[in-house]
């Protein structure tokens, strides 16, 4: 009775399962039926044939006044009638913004047969039960496979049980046993088939897809979940907030190119496709859904609060995470996709580029001015500019014929160089000239259409042909033009544009053919409305698969020869930039945030961009600072470069005959004020540094909005005009013009001013702080110990310097930190035992640190130069260090102490102490 009562309840809310449920009892795998649900759906026939609806069903709907919010859409395709909708069994209403035709309660689908235990949890086949589907080739049978890979992971398959699909191909790890105490449950429903997720603490439903009808045609996969919350994060590439609307919002997934918009918000489809989304519930715990799906899709998000999943190919692949934090849930995702790369120590440091600096002269030029002005810079990029009629591994003899010497001046002064590199390859040179052509038509590297003929498209250097980089061969053939390229220009890192793969003309210059890979029965809502539109014919082929299959995986594919051939090449840490992305692309390479635009609203919305590409997977990312297209001006320039400073990934870049934004363009007080922040930048690489190690090995994001720290605090669930370097150092920055004063949400905690130590009192709540133009506000989390350098203006200097700490005390007078050190650049130091860690604790009043590992062959010289105490309430009467008085300062108005002129060797314990 207790049962049917909760069963009763929850059926309210759309959550009880109806037909009969089996709940999985872990402990001794067995699947015990339990009472059956109290409405039962009527029987279907168990085998039925492929068909589509060409008429009214003769099913009668049970329509009943369904609340707007809970309607799922019957009828996603353009121009519903209720002719149309009818005919697919569905009901029609039309209320104003939510859908006039969707599914009725007794809408069938597919039921459940037998659930069979197996070494990793469970399967079973489902039969469909429709007579007729609203699109072809419906699928009769398909396998669950149900997978309890660990306590915080299920893995739930939807697969074709008499065909193969296409899979990604990108390996996730294969559990060896089920889960022995996981901290969810599950329960299923048996016709129409539907499962549901429980959090096990507390019994609150995470997924439950029995609230709309399982859809598994041949290209037209449809599933939908409630959701517990409307605090919904992540599915991406998008422009926007970083919490999206559940207000009837449709994400496409499709990798295009396509310029930012001029709108408030943009949610079409942009360069990468992520299918993740991260949900903090209304307690703050939090998990996260990822959909191991490469094919166009589209994710459907309403007022509910209820997802929809929408593909067109492939497999219903779910991982789902269950925290039970928001750090947990990013931990638990990179365990799918892979820890990012760590990068080499120069690649964070600062990057300039624009596109339009037309010789190696102009380009000296800038390097040049930007030393002489004492403005810290790592790497000069250049754009298409220094290219040959803009083909791929060649240079303008004329132009940049000094462009070898340009790359030895950088080396010579401890700097790097990048340049673009487009997958598009010219097919219309003489032959014999061009070899990328010459010898990739030779191997048969590129992209076919469906004759067996490469594909031509059109980009930056007229006809061109595209490599796929899911051929072995491609990649080798990759290698050797790179290598034969470095020969005359050492480069350094790979800029890696265009890679969506984007295309001037839509499919190819003969157009595409008129095939269901074309002109599928449906397409998800994507920018141009065709698959092809600015890209390759979905229908061209590819090594593994179909354009079809493997377009959003085509930058992901591009990156990993990239970063596989600079390996081969240099034999130290690549760098890769890479505009288009994908689950997993983090382990190879980067990201920026693709074509921008100086205004101020594109400024605010690198913030949630920045957050995002962390959340899946790819830390090393930033946006074009002042922005890409337009024009910028000082005031937005100065407030960008402050805030550019704090990007993991920090590069100036703008447009071809836009005016000029580097820093050393600007007024004298606006070059001091970058100038500063990027010196503050340069002092906490260490700290940086030591956080993408700990994303390499541990899997915690480097940016992080706030919510990820403080889950429970309600206040940090919509914050995104700040964000944390790891867990304790906050960035602030001005984003609205004119301003001198910032709104900062403080949670409650310990903060400090971070170039003060003055302790922000009140927190728990908004502060109005001040910021003059030559400030951008940082904040210190108390509990912190942060490693910084004294810094020089390229990290080749810097890392010479004597190191720092910054010790922000918590509220019981404790803070922790550590240094993760080697050569900045070599491959596998940690596998070699050539790097050096410390850890560095406090407690009360005193100081230590310990050496976990001192490997570095240069850790002998690498010494404590200065400490800064926050929150230390009086004024000492004595400081020791490593046993000897020492020099000291101590302000009482902000409670901070500071020890100067230190010489401790860091290759040995330091203990720093004052009474």
């Amino acid at each position: 009775m207790v049962y049917l009562m909760a069963c009763f309840m929850l059926l309210l809310m759309g959550v009880c399962a109806v037909g009969m449920v089996f709940n999985i009892v872990m402990g001794n795998n067995l699947f015990i039926p339990v009472m059956p649900t109290i409405v039962k759906r009527p029987s279907q026939p168990k085998v039925v044939p492929n068909t589509l609806v060409q008429g009214p069903t003769a099913r009668a709907p049970q329509c009943p006044d369904e609340d707007n919010a809970h309607r799922f859409d019957c009828y996603p395709e353009d121009l519903a009638t209720q002719e149309k909708c009818e005919a697919r069994g569905c009901c029609w209403r039309k209320p104003n913004g939510v859908p006039f035709c969707y599914f009725p309660p007794d809408y069938p689908s597919y039921s459940l047969g037998e659930v069979k235990s197996t070494p990793l949890g469970a399967t079973a086949v489902l039969t469909r039960t429709n007579a007729s589907s609203p699109y072809p080739k419906a699928v009769n049978q398909l396998t669950m496979d149900l997978r309890f890979e660990t306590d915080t992971r299920l893995h739930l398959v939807l697969n074709d049980t008499a065909s193969k699909r296409f899979e990604v191909p990108i390996a996730t790890p294969t559990a060896t046993g089920k889960a022995a105490s996981p901290l969810y449950e599950v329960e299923y429903s048996h016709d129409p088939f539907g499962i549901v997720v429980k959090r096990r603490s507390n019994g609150r439903v995470l997924l439950n897809t029995t609230v709309a009808p399982l859809l598994y045609a041949d290209q037209f996969l449809e599933t939908s979940t409630s959701l517990p919350s409307r605090n919904i994060y992540g599915l991406g590439e998008h422009r926007g907030p970083l919490r999206h609307s559940t207000d009837w919002v449709r994400i496409p997934f499709w990798a295009r190119d396509k310029p930012t918009a001029e709108a408030e918000e943009d949610v079409t489809n942009l360069y990468g496709s992520h299918p993740f989304y991260l949900c903090v519930e209304e307690d703050g715990q939090a998990h996260g859904v990822f959909l191991l799906n490469s094919n166009a899709m589209e994710v459907i998000l309403q007022p509910a609060p209820a997802l929809t999943w929408r593909t067109i190919g492939g497999i219903l692949d779910f991982h789902i995470l269950l925290g039970p934090d928001p750090n947990s849930v990013i931990q638990q995702y990179w365990d799918v996709i892979g820890y990012p790369m760590m990068p080499p120590y120069w690649a964070l440091g600062f990057h300039l580029c624009r596109w339009g600096y037309n010789s190696a002269n102009r380009t000296m030029d800038i390097v040049h001015k930007m030393r002489d002005a004492g403005i810290p810079q790592d790497t000069q990029w250049n754009d298409i500019d220094y290219m040959t009629s803009h083909l791929d591994w060649t240079y303008d003899g004329d132009k940049f014929a000094e462009l070898p010497a340009v790359v030895k001046d950088l080396h010579d002064h401890g700097q790097h160089y990048i340049m673009i590199v487009d997958p598009g390859i010219s097919n219309t040179q003489k032959a014999g000239t061009y070899p990328p052509y010459d010898v990739g038509l030779k191997r048969g590297v590129f992209i076919n259409d469906t004759d067996g003929n490469p594909i031509v498209g059109r980009v930056w250097p007229g006809d061109t042909t595209f490599p796929d980089f899911t051929n072995p061969i491609t990649q080798q053939w990759w290698l050797e033009m790179a290598a034969d390229f470095h020969k005359k220009v050492p480069f350094d890192g790979m800029w890696i544009d265009m890679n969506e793969p984007s295309n001037f003309v839509d499919g190819s210059t003969h157009g595409c053919p008129d095939n269901e890979l074309e002109k599928p029965p449906y397409t998800p809502a994507v920018v141009g409305g065709t698959l092809a539109a600015k890209t390759l014919c979905a229908s061209s082929q590819q090594h593994l698969s179909s354009h079809y299959n493997l377009h959003n995986l085509y930058g992901h594919f591009e990156i990993i020869a990239s970063h596989n051939a600079l390996v081969s090449i240099r034999g130290t840490r690549p760098v890769v930039i890479s505009r288009s992305t994908f689950p997993s692309s983090g382990r190879h390479g980067g990201h920026w945030l693709g074509d921008n635009k100086s205004s101020w609203k594109d400024m605010y919305y690198s913030i949630p961009g920045i957050l995002n590409m962390n959340m899946f997977g790819i830390p090393l990312v930033g946006p074009d600072i002042c922005g890409f297209g337009g024009e910028t001006n000082e005031e937005l320039c100065l407030r960008w470069q402050q805030l550019g400073a704090f990007y993991p990934f920090s590069r100036n870049h703008n447009t071809l005959g836009a005016k000029a934004q580097e820093p050393i363009v600007w007024s004298a007080a606006t070059q001091e004020s970058i100038r500063s922040a990027l010196l503050t930048r340069y002092s906490l690489l260490p700290h940086l540094y030591f956080l993408f190690h700990r994303a390499n090995k541990m899997g915690e994001a480097v940016a992080r909005p706030l919510f990820f720290e403080y889950p429970t605090d309600n206040n940090t669930w919509g914050v995104d005009t700040q964000f944390l370097w790891g867990d304790s150092l906050m960035v602030t920055p001005v984003l609205e013009q004119g301003a001198t004063k910032v709104t900062a949400y403080f949670p409650n905690d310990t903060w400090y001013d971070f170039y003060s130590g003055r302790p922000v009192v009140p927190v728990g709540q908004n502060v109005t702080l001040d910021a003059p133009q030559d400030t951008i506000n940082l904040h210190l989390r108390g509990g912190a110990i942060l490693v910084t350098q004294q810094p020089s203006t390229t990290t080749t200097a810097s890392r010479k310097n004597q190191f720092g700490l910054v010790v922000a005390l918590n509220r019981t007078l404790e803070a922790w930190g550590g240094l993760f050190w080697d050569d900045g650049d070599s491959l596998d130091t940690e596998g070699k035992k050539e790097f050096t860690m410390i850890k560095f604790f406090s407690s009360r009043n005193t100081i230590s640190s310990q050496v976990m590992m001192s490997g570095y062959p240069g850790t002998k010289d690498m010494s404590l130069g200065s400490i800064r105490v926050y929150g230390v309430a009086q004024k000492p009467h004595s400081v020791m260090a490593n046993k000897e008085a020492v020099n000291y300062s101590y302000v009482q108005d902000s409670q901070m102490l500071s020890l100067n002129n230190l010489t401790l060797p860091l290759s040995q314990p330091v203990q720093a102490m004052w009474a």
